[in-house]
């Protein structure tokens, strides 16, 4: 097993790793950001079994030890497993994201002291530039967060947009209804309600790219599909939430 380097915005590219085990038959894509610059980040260290597999492709790219970030959307195995593998790898590396993660997970569980971002901080990467954004329980997890590189409008997701298949790295095509179908499937947000607010917020960066962590990139309206996607949630919402008094009078 091996990853598939692609470049999907300038200087950004998609580590991906496909294991047709899960949910065949279409099988499942777990994807790895790397981001150049002077100090190069890594958005998703994936799972601890498979940081040997991901350093190969990261290598093909830049020698390991010159990383000097790490980031992920929440503390979860297949988006930090190997954060502490990267760490003796990478001396120089830091793990960065939000008071909320740094505070539960990371400032116990990483093998050096993670840097805190408040919700809009950006780092300087040199050449790129990302800004952190809280997004507590979107898709899911209250320690949830998104990065944004700002020279390219490339949204690094998360989550958010979760699909099976192992199509194209980067697509123009509906990335909305796949999505759609993988949480009919897998069930996996927590259908808060903060939800739609969230991502419609995330829209405001009028994003074109959309970085998925599961399936392909997305080139084109990141807004457009951003609203897509929060619209489908508030409509689960509203189907799972309880008829109030007045309503069910009128129901009735």
């Amino acid at each position: 097993m091996e990853a598939r380097i692609d470049e999907i915005a300038d200087g950004i590219y998609r580590l991906s790793i496909f294991v047709p085990d899960i949910a065949p038959p279409a099988g499942f894509t777990f994807n790895h950001f790397l981001v150049r610059g002077d100090e190069p980040l890594l958005f998703h260290t994936g799972l601890r079994k498979m940081f040997p597999i991901v350093r190969a492709a990261v290598a093909r790219l830049i020698p390991p030890e010159r990383l000097r970030w790490i980031a992920f959307g929440h503390f979860e195995a297949d988006e930090c497993g190997s954060m502490n593998e990267w760490l003796a790898v990478a001396p120089q590396a830091t793990l960065a994201h939000g008071h909320t993660g740094c505070m539960v997970s990371l400032a116990d569980m990483a093998d050096r002291p993670p840097r805190e971002l408040a919700d809009g901080e950006t780092i300087d990467l040199g050449g790129k530039r990302v800004r952190y954004l809280d997004t507590p329980h979107t898709p899911h997890g209250w320690d949830a967060g998104v990065l944004f590189e700002e020279t390219t409008g490339t949204l690094m997701c998360g989550d958010l947009f979760t699909q099976l298949g192992d199509g194209d790295a980067l697509t123009e095509g509906d990335i909305v209804g796949p999505a759609i179908t993988a949480e009919d499937l897998f069930g996996y947000s927590s259908l808060a309600p903060g939800m739609g607010p969230t991502i419609r917020g995330l829209s405001r960066l009028a994003p074109r790219t959309l970085a998925l962590m599961h399936g392909p990139s997305f080139s084109g309206d990141g807004a457009a599909a951003l609203h897509a996607l929060a619209d489908d949630y508030d409509r689960r919402l509203f189907a799972r939430r309880p008829l109030g008094a007045d309503a069910a009078a009128k129901v009735a």
